[in-house]
């Protein structure tokens, strides 16, 4: 994609996140940089063409009078890369199916592409981050759900319907916690910001070991809290990570045996944590994979960590789009 040298550092694309809480945009140039990015908050908009609306208003507020724009990616939660809708999402305001492709081509009269947002975090993994060099690999995104994304030979992985890879809704506990798709016992009930939260708060209702966490409210408490309490030796926060790492470590292990993966990236919120959540993740990992493939594959923070991967790949996204 690089090598054409399609435009010059004035021709970008604007990359969209849209997330349950706040929407995040940028505009990238072909390179990856982002040269100016902002936020709306997505929560707020019950209607979603008012949201629209807002966003193109931010859009047009933050762009440069140099800034030639070439088209809009947007990652987004159950989004379809095919139709280019959102379809569902539990964890947005807006209901049923959303046609994004239409109503941002619409509003903005640029070509528009759309994803899911962890598909888009793969993506920016590949062209910007720590998989330039690998064809076979996953980016798990570690949010207020779990997403992933999944790359075998080179390809993202959309299969038939648009909708393969979902990590985060498979079953871990059949009876288990609900889940906002409406099942449950998905993985992301256990393993996300969201849901190691909730793990603390069980275990500080069945253990006696003295915690700072304690103090908190489950509305104050949130993952940095739990990180830092486990950098000095909490007991409740030592074990939630433990807990949390056992059980992405077991769904990892089952992944490697769909599409053997070089590397296995981990990003966001709860990725933040370090060897807090990278250590159990790789114990278990290690004790569930088939012995076929020990060894093989590699389980890293994303070479993003710190960056906006979401905008940067839904910014590749609308790049590979156009090479």
């Amino acid at each position: 994609m690089r090598s054409k040298k399609l435009t010059t550092m004035e021709d970008l694309v604007l990359g969209i996140d849209i997330g349950g809480t706040f929407t995040k945009f940028g505009f990238v140039d072909i390179e990856g940089n982002i040269l100016v990015d902002d936020k709306i908050p997505s929560d707020k908009h019950n209607d979603i063409n008012h949201f629209v609306e807002d966003l193109k208003e931010a859009v047009i507020a933050r762009k440069k009078k140099d800034f030639n724009l070439k088209g809009i990616g947007i990652g987004a939660p159950n989004a379809n890369y095919y139709n280019g809708t959102i379809e569902y999402a539990p964890n947005l305001k807006w209901k049923g199916v959303i046609n994004l492709n239409q109503l941002f081509s619409s509003a903005f009269e640029l070509p528009v592409v759309v994803t899911n947002d962890a598909n888009a975090a793969a993506l920016g993994e590949m062209l910007y981050g720590g998989a330039q060099d690998l064809n076979n690999f996953i980016v798990i995104t570690l949010g207020t759900g779990l997403g992933s994304g999944i790359v075998a030979n080179g390809q993202v992985i959309y299969g038939h319907d648009g909708f393969a890879g979902e990590l985060g809704h498979t079953t871990v506990k059949p009876d288990g916690r609900k889940c906002g798709c409406g099942k449950r016992g998905c993985l992301e009930t256990y393993v996300s910001v969201t849901g190691i939260e909730r793990t603390v708060f069980e275990l500080l209702g069945k253990e006696t070991d003295p915690s700072e966490l304690r103090k908190y409210s489950y509305e104050d408490l949130d993952a940095i809290m739990i990180s830092e309490a486990a950098d000095k030796g909490d007991k409740i926060a030592k074990k939630a990570f433990e807990e949390t790492g056992r059980l992405l470590g077991l769904k990892l292990a089952d992944a490697v045996a769909h599409t053997s993966p070089e590397v296995i990236f981990l990003f966001g919120g709860l990725a933040s944590a370090g060897d807090h959540i990278l250590k159990p993740t790789r114990k278990y990992f290690d004790k569930y994979l088939l012995e076929v493939y020990r060894g093989k594959t590699s389980i890293q923070l994303s070479g993003l960590q710190g960056k906006n991967i979401a905008v940067l790949g839904s910014a590749a996204l609308m790049w590979n789009e156009l090479s």
